[in-house]
């Protein structure tokens, strides 16, 4: 049975071409490249192209660049090192939607002494203004607001946010983890102080990430040992897994033009076909500026977990919301926080496309999909056909 993969928001397969460049970097060209020798020397000199490719994507230069394990680590460092830098200021602000690399980050920081003011978003999944320009004070250490929603693919106005913050004396750091290679980032335009990038969002491995931090934004390290990353985080080097990720920032580049026409076609045609074929649907944040790849559709009165059984028995992947909390049986927070009502909430699935996925396999999906909720919806307690049973309709978060 083949394999439909459409949870890239998760994590992607690794491009054929990075693996190809990596490759040597586990065996022949094993040297640290920190080492004075000629065979560490030739790694750095990668590790050196792999941090220009890095900036060419963000439009920086490639001493902004610092490498981490992950875009965990790079929101936590930047929370971290802005409070620690600042240390009369103890208040965060974040929305009530972001990734919980911020969420949980930022509620162990408000049961140790920090103020956290989480922004709403309204029904549509896009932040309010109003709150988050109110919010900004002078014991604000830093605004932390993502830049693409990781569920819904709902994008926010980053550089507008930056600007605000930036009027007020105050840093500010966006979770760009699901941006990358897939809308235009030019740094030098926005007045955004540190942004955060995950590698295996864009083709490249698990387990390596960046931080970007603009020239002249004080920076305290998270991880102190050696003088790697320009004295701003020790420990050697990942060097297979940069250099990497060094090749996927440069394929973003080239692919993105595809990402943002023939991937997000594919993208609209399977909401379209979605809501047309199956009643009582709904994609949220569809009414947003979204990235071109994610698609949140909720199915209602029927269990998400269900759906992605069912769809698995087809070979079709896919998620029930963010893959860090898909254990949980508790509604999507960030669909929670748009009000979506509970029987919709609980049926939520996120297709998250990529370059690799075809036409072939999206219409494979629309004659699917019908089906697998035909069959559950006629297993319900809550559905006879007009969606009004048992006081489902009238049932709270």
């Amino acid at each position: 049975m083949k394999t439909i993969y459409l949870d890239n928001n998760a994590t992607t397969q690794v491009a054929p071409e990075v693996l190809e460049k990596m490759t040597p970097y586990f065996n022949d060209l094993y040297g640290n490249p920190s080492s004075a020798h000629t065979f560490g020397g030739q790694v750095g000199k990668k590790i050196r192209e792999a941090r220009e490719n890095a900036a060419q994507l963000l439009g920086v230069e490639p001493e902004e660049i610092l490498f981490t394990s992950c875009g965990s680590e790079s929101d936590n460092a930047a929370i971290r090192s802005a409070l620690e830098l600042n240390p009369d200021k103890r208040h965060i602000v974040t929305s009530r939607v972001e990734h919980p690399a911020i969420k949980s980050y930022c509620e162990h920081l408000a049961n140790n002494g920090c103020r956290v003011t989480q922004i709403p978003v309204d029904k549509d999944g896009n932040l309010d203004m109003a709150a988050y320009e109110e919010s900004l004070t002078p014991d604000t250490a830093i605004a932390t607001i993502m830049w693409g929603n990781n569920e819904t693919g709902v994008i926010f106005p980053v550089e507008q946010l930056a600007a605000l913050a930036k009027d007020r004396g105050i840093l500010f750091h966006s979770d760009g983890v699901q941006v990358a290679g897939k809308i235009p980032i030019n740094m030098k335009e926005s007045q955004v102080d540190m942004l955060s990038l995950s590698g295996h969002k864009l083709h490249a491995p698990k387990g390596v990430g960046i931080l970007y931090i603009r020239k002249g934004v004080p920076f305290s390290p998270f991880i102190i040992g050696g003088h790697q990353e320009m004295g701003r985080r020790g420990g050697t080097e990942n060097t297979a897994s940069i250099i990497g990720l060094g090749k996927a920032c440069q394929l973003a580049l080239v692919n993105m033009e595809d990402e943002n026409t023939r991937v997000k076609n594919l993208r609209d045609k399977l909401e379209t076909e979605i809501l047309k074929r199956i009643p009582k649907t709904r994609v949220n944040g569809g009414e947003s500026q979204r990235l071109p790849n994610t698609s949140n559709i909720s199915f209602e009165f029927i269990e998400g977990e269900a759906i992605l059984l069912q769809m698995d028995s087809y070979g079709i992947c896919a998620s029930s919301g963010s893959a860090c909390t898909s254990g949980s049986l508790q509604p999507s927070h960030v669909l929670r926080a748009m009000g979506v009502p509970f029987t919709m909430a609980h049926g939520s699935i996120r297709f998250s496309l990529s370059i690799y996925n075809t036409a072939q396999e999206i219409d494979f999906v629309i004659e699917t999909m019908p089906p697998i909720i035909e069959k559950l919806r006629a297993m319900s307690p809550f559905w006879d056909g007009n969606a009004k049973r048992c006081g489902a309709d009238k049932m709270p978060f």
